[in-house]
């Protein structure tokens, strides 16, 4: 039975062909924009995942996400250093400066804006994982800074990568010794780590300018316990990693467009898979009412006829969802290198949820099939 099933089901080769399109439309709209949502979503958090040394941020009890930054005083610092269970605690700043390139960057603009990170001067918490020209310890160096690969690109296009280029910020001079690895931003900016004293003479003045208080608890202590000490002890807000990535990507999620738009073109794609798919298949099947019929006379049961009807759409179903991945994957390979599209990749669990979806949308494409050959009389052959 199962080859005669597919014997009727390739017959009608524009029908079949209109099938399979249409879950693949679906499980490739499905794939592409869920992997491009959660990628958006993980930019948000980069600069919390790349500082990989500190387990807490201590931040002002109003700020909500990692772009929203409040300025903290020395005298915060020492309370918190002061805290039982720290076993170390450092200054950390974020925010965004305009620097004006001394070699006149692409020839259209002299000024861009860039995404600065003053590390502590003695440890450098929070200093790229991975430098790829030049050297951490540079940083040493008077005006010295070091940027992440797309942010040279993005301040110098068409240029090779070079240390020695020049840039200034609050008229102050910066020199490049060093080029990292880095998690791409949300905003399209380069990123600049230089130290934290230095960076207060290229960030704008302020009365207060430390954003960020990075520590790490003694042996023994849990990151939530600590955390419950700091918010006790100082009356700031003390968050672990996971903790303050989830709440900037919570801040996203309820105070942009962002999970509404992709949400809507996710859900477009479901809606018009059903649609092609199942009117197709409906029709299909009509076309076919004769050749069911026939097999009910033979004395084919309702149970071997269904079976049919699923296995034919279980290989539409996994034609199209197979050709749906391997194109969303061909986007995502072709793409890869694309600044606007760095870190964008199909994840594994999108693929699980999209094939969960295309299930849905071969069952729901075969039921009003199943009910109208379940109700045919045998007696249609003979007409």
């Amino acid at each position: 039975m199962t080859w005669i099933a597919l014997k009727m089901l390739t017959g009608e080769r524009s029908k079949y062909f209109g099938i399979v399109f249409g879950v693949m439309f679906a499980s490739l709209l499905i794939a592409h924009q869920v992997s491009i949502f959660i990628g958006i979503m993980a930019r948000t958090t980069s600069q919390i995942r790349d500082v990989q040394q500190a387990d807490i941020w201590v931040m002002d009890p109003n700020v909500r996400y990692m772009d929203e930054t409040t300025g903290l005083s020395d005298t915060d610092l020492q309370r918190v250093r002061g805290v039982e269970g720290i076993d170390w605690a450092v200054k950390f700043y974020k925010g965004n400066v305009r620097a004006r390139l001394a070699e006149g960057g692409s020839g259209t603009a002299d000024f861009r804006n860039v995404i600065m990170l003053g590390l502590d001067d003695d440890s450098m918490i929070g200093a790229p994982r991975e430098i790829v020209m030049g050297k951490l310890t540079d940083l040493k160096q008077p005006d010295a800074v070091v940027i992440d690969e797309a942010g040279f690109n993005y301040l110098w296009p068409n240029q090779p990568h070079r240390i020695g280029m020049e840039l200034e910020m609050n008229d102050h001079r910066a020199v490049v010794v060093g080029i990292c690895k880095a998690s791409p931003p949300f905003q399209s900016m380069g990123i600049v780590y230089t130290l934290y004293s230095r960076a207060m003479n290229y960030a704008p003045p302020e009365r207060r300018l430390m954003s960020f208080i990075l520590a790490k608890p003694q042996d023994g202590v849990a990151n939530a316990e600590l955390c419950r000490r700091i918010h006790e002890g100082t009356g700031l807000k003390a968050q672990t990693s996971e903790q303050f990535a989830w709440s900037t990507i919570n801040f996203y999620l309820a105070n942009t467009g962002i999970p509404v738009n992709f949400g809507i073109t996710v859900l477009l794609g479901f809606i018009v898979g059903v649609a092609i798919a199942g009117q197709t298949f409906y029709l299909f099947t009509i076309e076919n009412l004769k050749q069911f019929g026939a097999l009910k006379a033979m004395g084919t049961s309702n149970l071997r006829i269904v079976g049919m009807i699923l296995t034919q759409a279980l290989v539409v179903g996994v034609l199209g969802y197979g050709i749906g991945m391997g194109l969303a994957a061909l986007f995502f390979e072709g793409t890869k290198n694309v600044p606007a599209l760095l870190g964008f990749h199909l994840y594994w669990e999108v693929m699980a949820g999209a094939a969960v979806a295309v299930l849905f949308i071969i069952v729901l494409a075969s039921l009003l099939s199943i009910h109208r050959v379940l109700v045919l009389e045998p007696a249609i052959v003979f007409r």
